[in-house]
């Protein structure tokens, strides 16, 4: 899938190679990935993570929601019934939400 252009301004799109969201690792499974992000389990809390494949806070509009639309749908895979927690905890200096299981938090051992 090619990468969607932001409809505005000109947007630089970057990576840090010192932050792990832009490594892209793959230490945990991964759900879906193309030119704009990737979904992968949190290694922390067992949940479907999306991540934006550039590095900031604050994707496009045309990203966030592409971003959104597959990360609600690897979330009915896994979960059925979900929310989108868009708190950036841990990493928060490069756009990232999880989607976790409606009425929790973790998602260890909820796996269909």
């Amino acid at each position: 899938m090619s990468l969607p252009e932001p409809s505005e301004t000109a947007l630089e799109l970057v990576k840090d190679p010192r932050c792990d969201l832009c490594e892209a690792a793959k230490i945990t499974p991964w759900f879906h990935e193309d030119d704009v992000c990737w979904i992968a389990e949190c290694e922390i809390c067992a949940t479907p993570m999306v991540v934006w494949r550039w590095h900031g806070t604050e994707p496009p509009d045309e990203h966030r929601s592409h971003m959104m639309e597959h990360l609600g749908r690897v979330a009915t895979d896994v979960f059925g019934e979900h929310y989108v927690d868009g708190h950036m905890r841990n990493i928060p200096d490069h756009f990232h939400a999880h989607a976790r299981p409606k009425g929790g938090f973790f998602g260890h051992g909820l796996r269909r």
